[in-house]
Parts: C-alpha cells; sequence; structure tokens
C-alpha cells in the first residue's frame, strides 16, 4: 500500500512511461454517514503489478489525478458508476477512455450486472475472498486482508478486458459497449442541483400544484442542507416526512407535530425555518412566480400490448444470447406505449436493434 510521497511519485512515473494501452482501477470509499462518498483508497494495476494509493495518507495526489482523467490509456472498471461519483464528489472530474467490464459482460450474455468476483469465476475458476465487502476502509491502519482484498480487485481486470474485448469485436458489439461506458460520463448522474433534487421522488409532478410547489421547495432544502452538513438525505429529512410536510402546510411549527417520520429535533432545530420556507413557496405561487402543472397520471398501457413488445424484447434477446432487461426493460416498454421518447430503448445502437421494432409493434 502506497502511502508515502516518494513511493506515489515512482508510481507515476511508472504510469507515465507504461507499454500496456490499459489500466486497471477501483476505489474503496465509505459512505455510511456521509452525503458524499469518501474516497479511501485508489487501486490499480499497471503492467501486471497491483498498487493500492492510500488516499488518506496526506498525500499530493494531483499528478495521479491528473493522469487517470486524461491519459492515453483504457481505464478499466467494473461497475463503475460508484467510482466516478466518488471520483466525482472529490475531484470534480471523470476519467477518460473508459471501459466498464460489467457493462461489457451483460452485452455478452453474463448475467446483467454481474458483480467482479462472480465474472472471475466464470472466466477462470478462480474463487475470490469476500470477506472485506462491508469492511470500514476508512480505519488505519488497514489489514494485510483489507489490502489483499482491495489489491484482488484490480489483479485480473486486465486479463477481464482482454477476453470480453475480443468477444465484443468478434460479435460486433464493440460500439455498443463504447456507447454504453461513454454514457458513465454525463455528470448529471452524480451532481444534482437543489432546484432539481426533486426529480429523486417520484410522482411529483403529478400532485397538486400547491403540494408539488411546497415539496419541490422542500427537497432543494434538503439538498443544500444534506451538501453543507454532509450527512445523507434521509437523515436530514425522510421522504415520508418531506411528502407529510407538503401536505400539512404548516405555519408554525407546532403543527409540525405529529407528521409522519418528522423527529421532535427537526422541528426543535428547524421547524420555524421550514415553516418559512413553505410560506415563501405559497408566496410564489400566488405571484405567479412559480410556472408549474399538474401532470396526468398515465393511463395504464393495455396489458395484450405490453405482453407483445416483451415478447418482442425476448426473443430478440435470445438470439443475442443476452438477458433481455440489457436491451429493453418493462418500464421502457410500458413508456414506448405512452408514447415517451426518453427512453434508453429508443436511443444510440439499441434503437435499431430493438427500438424501431417496438414503436413498428405500438403504432
Amino acid at each position: 500500500m502506497i502511502d508515502s510521497q516518494p513511493q506515489l511519485d515512482e508510481l507515476c512515473d511508472r504510469l507515465a512511461s507504461m507499454s500496456a494501452d490499459a489500466i486497471a482501477c477501483d476505489t474503496e470509499f465509505v459512505r455510511t454517514q456521509t452525503y458524499r462518498p469518501h474516497l479511501c483508497v485508489v487501486q490499480l494495476c499497471i503492467d501486471e503489478v497491483q498498487s493500492g494509493i492510500d488516499l488518506l495518507a496526506g498525500l499530493d495526489t494531483s499528478r495521479l489525478i491528473e493522469q487517470l482523467m486524461t491519459g492515453p490509456q483504457t481505464k478499466i472498471f467494473h461497475a463503475a458508476k460508484q467510482d466516478f461519483e466518488a471520483f466525482y464528489c472529490v475531484y470534480g472530474r471523470l476519467p477518460n477512455r473508459i471501459f466498464d467490464t460489467q457493462i461489457a459482460a451483460g452485452l455478452l450474455g453474463f448475467q446483467p450486472q454481474i458483480g467482479y468476483a462472480s465474472l472471475v469465476k466464470e472466466l477462470f475458476g478462480i474463487d475470490l475472498p469476500k470477506d472485506q465487502t462491508r469492511t470500514d476502509w476508512s480505519k488505519r491502519p488497514l489489514t494485510d486482508a483489507q489490502i489483499k482484498y482491495a489489491l484482488d480487485d484490480v489483479a485480473h481486470l486486465n486479463e477481464v478486458f482482454a477476453i470480453l474485448g475480443d468477444r465484443l469485436e468478434a460479435a460486433g458489439r464493440t460500439e455498443w459497449v463504447r456507447q454504453d461506458c461513454a454514457s458513465l460520463l454525463d455528470t448529471s448522474l452524480y451532481f444534482i442541483a437543489a432546484d432539481d433534487a426533486w426529480r429523486r421522488l417520484p410522482g411529483i409532478p403529478r400532485l397538486p400544484v400547491q403540494i408539488q410547489a411546497r415539496a419541490r421547495s422542500l427537497a432543494g432544502w434538503r439538498e443544500d442542507r444534506a451538501r453543507e452538513f454532509d450527512r445523507p438525505r434521509q437523515w436530514i429529512l425522510s421522504d415520508k416526512a418531506l411528502l407529510a410536510i407538503a401536505y400539512a402546510d404548516p405555519v408554525a411549527p407546532g403543527e409540525l407535530r405529529g407528521l409522519e417520520d418528522l423527529s421532535r429535533s427537526v422541528i426543535r432545530k428547524r421547524g420555524q425555518e421550514l415553516c418559512a420556507l413553505l410560506q415563501a413557496t405559497n408566496a410564489d405561487l400566488a405571484a405567479g412566480r412559480l410556472e408549474l402543472r399538474q401532470a396526468p397520471v398515465p393511463a395504464p398501457p393495455d396489458k395484450k400490448l405490453v405482453k407483445h413488445l416483451s415478447g418482442i424484447v425476448r426473443s430478440t434477446a435470445d438470439e443475442l444470447g443476452m438477458a433481455p432487461e440489457i436491451l429493453a426493460t418493462r418500464k421502457d416498454v410500458a413508456g414506448i406505449l405512452n408514447g415517451c421518447d426518453a427512453v434508453r430503448a429508443l436511443s444510440g445502437w439499441r434503437r435499431g436493434v430493438i427500438g424501431e421494432a417496438l414503436l413498428t409493434a405500438a403504432s
């Protein structure tokens, strides 16, 4: 485990002069009690040598991060989305030239969202230990078992990448994985503005306008406080409590008592602030400063059509040798039947493979 600056500088020199065109990457972080993931370790495999960098050792990692974000090598991850969220929260940047072996495996017929250990087992017959899955990576010193577990996470990634890459090329699916991996570089996946925080709560647009406006304001307030105090959103205000407040529309803290899932401490510390927020939102709505409307509840799609389109997805997936949900989910099918264009099955490579057929069948 690299925990000194000379060691890290040497690693960066190796990275700059490496002969291979791909780097296996992984991260370990903690987030159980925080809003942001707190990066603790970054693991790399460079020219078949595994290294772990202790990010809690007070090192200057600027050169390493620059190399990972802009270097010419392909950065190999497995199930990269959480790693990328951690990178983006800490550094405000994402690695370039990425390859996600979980995405690639799904396109080749492996179990959807297959875990790294399961994929290694299927490809190489190697059993990786899972005893450190829920370990606390923020505690120091790290144990030998933790270090071994962390390095194992990148020990086989280069081989997995090579095998899956060859299979994708043989199947004509290299562009498919490129597109799906590129979608992980959408920074909106990893940061949400307070004004958009209400989108995390399903059904908000279908609420009456007055309740909807208050729920949106409360969601934005919660997002700001969670970010400010670095605490999980649900610790600041649960979804149940948020909606209960939006419906109740209290004008004084005392009216918050008895609302579902709302603690006394929140009422005591934040009651006046919450009531003032609601009053300001109500005033904005009354003055016409908020342009909201209540969205209609979509009619349930015809069951026969859902069954028919789902059958098309299954038969196409069978022909391609992959799980149907890799092509289109039941939610995608329902969205197409409801006239929604913003479904994954209608974008990128999926549109030609399955999307157009579903649109034709739905018309």
